[in-house]
């Protein structure tokens, strides 16, 4: 059975808005008398409150940017935090990291940890690439033949053989985080906690860093903390995840059911959206009237059957007879993930369409198409020849497919859901020699 290396104990990390200070010097001698020499907690923490970004903060208002946390984390599981901005992912990984320390609550750490929070971690801006590894190293406890054992590979990992020599000022910020990474990854740290850093760099970079994780957490046997908004990457690595929302830990466990969560819990987007010729967004050429979502029977709606057709109608206004539009869509999944796109140019009556005035273009998904899931829609209006966008909306509308449970189109099998983002009804030929 794995033990735990990471325990969390009713966590809670409290921060004051605006000034530091109460407000009045008697105040600030009571807090100071009670939290340090009677032992006591700080009178003035308003530890109640939540710490919702959207509201207005008022004048030395403490809020509770993490609250209440318990965890545990087993030795080589690969755990992904996800949430909002501002949820308290961060300040999760800096309390661990020993960053910052907590209000109330206890963490407990079995094992060296690595950490990479922000672009120069624990990097000396006037001290070099190189140096920059030895000092990482020996804060780490690692001694220096240890080091030098791994220089080449971080060295190589990093891609920054050329610039090892120069001042990490000098680098930019890609260059700080594949270096910072590779000394995080290679320096055999028992934990790797890793935060949203990654996104900085570039697309190979990113598929290499997740594949040097799942090496670390697979083969090597480690933990790996691992915070993103980018759920295919969180899916692919992780195994366990927890999701946050103002500071509090709503749902912990499989890490694709905590994702699915997670999406389900932003906001719903409407299957309709209307402007006011006044209000429409666009230009000159074109501007935006409507956008709708409807079924077979012509009605508004967000839910469909996997084996219905679904039908997005727009309306739009030509304003200069001469300028040939088209309206434009991209068909999303709820991780922003583009599924493909269309645009009036397909239809066989466009080469016919001329003059100015409104327009309805309708765009038909066909039935057994899409998986189930949720989707939305970035609808825009331009041109092609030459090309120009007039207005373009994202997350215009949305809807949600589920499957059918009724004659052929059933798609559940023994082992559950189907994979994929499209399930398109497909021929298959079958030539059967019976025995």
């Amino acid at each position: 059975m794995s033990k735990t290396v990471i325990k969390i104990e009713n966590l809670s990390k409290i921060y004051r808005l605006g000034e530091v200070g109460t407000g009045t010097l008697s105040h600030d001698l009571n807090r100071w008398v009670r939290m340090n020499i009677l032992g006591q907690d700080d009178p003035y923490a308003k530890v109640g409150h939540v710490n919702d970004r959207t509201q207005k903060a008022q004048k030395g208002e403490l809020v509770a940017a993490l609250r209440d946390i318990n965890l545990e984390v087993k030795e080589g599981e690969v755990l992904g935090i996800i949430g909002k901005n501002g949820a308290g992912k961060s300040t999760l990984l800096k309390l661990l990291s020993r960053v910052t320390s907590p209000t109330t609550g206890s963490i407990k750490v079995k094992g060296r940890m690595a950490s990479l929070l922000e672009v120069g971690t624990g990097f000396h801006p006037e001290m070099t690439g190189r140096e920059n590894i030895y000092m990482n190293g020996t804060i780490m406890g690692m001694r220096k033949w240890e080091i030098e054992r791994k220089l080449d590979e971080i060295v190589e990992f990093a891609g920054v053989a050329k610039y090892l020599d120069t001042p990490t000022k000098r680098y930019s910020s890609g260059m700080t985080v594949r270096l910072g990474f590779a000394i995080a990854a290679h320096l055999e740290p028992e934990i790797l906690v890793v935060d949203e850093v990654l996104a900085v760099g570039d697309a190979e970079f990113q598929k290499k860093a997740i594949g040097k994780m799942q090496d670390v957490s697979t083969n090597d046997g480690r933990t790996v903390l691992f915070v993103s908004h980018n759920m295919a990457s969180i899916e692919t690595l992780c195994n366990k995840g927890i999701m946050l929302r103002n500071g509090i830990v709503t749902n912990e466990g499989e890490i694709k059911k905590v994702i699915n969560t997670y999406l389900e819990t932003a906001a719903e987007l409407k299957p309709s959206l209307y402007y006011t010729k006044e209000k429409a967004p666009g230009n000159d050429f074109a501007k935006l009237l409507s956008v709708e979502v409807v079924n077979s029977q012509d009605i508004i709606t967000d839910r469909y059957l996997i084996d219905e057709p679904i039908r997005i109608k727009i309306k739009y206004i030509n304003n200069k007879a001469q300028n040939k539009n088209t309206a434009i869509i991209h068909v999303l999944d709820a991780a922003d993930n583009t599924l493909f796109a269309s645009n009036e140019f397909n239809s066989p009556q466009w080469d016919n369409m001329s003059g100015y005035g409104e327009r309805t273009a309708e765009c038909i998904i066909p039935p057994n198409f899409l998986a189930e899931g949720k989707y939305k829609v970035l609808v825009a209006i331009g041109h092609f020849n030459p090309n120009m966008v007039h207005c373009i909306k994202k997350d215009a509308i949305g809807f949600n497919i589920t499957d059918s449970f009724s004659g052929n189109t059933v798609r559940k099998n023994v082992g559950g859901n189907w994979p994929g983002l499209v399930r398109p009804m497909l021929k298959w030929n079958i030539s059967n020699q019976l025995l």
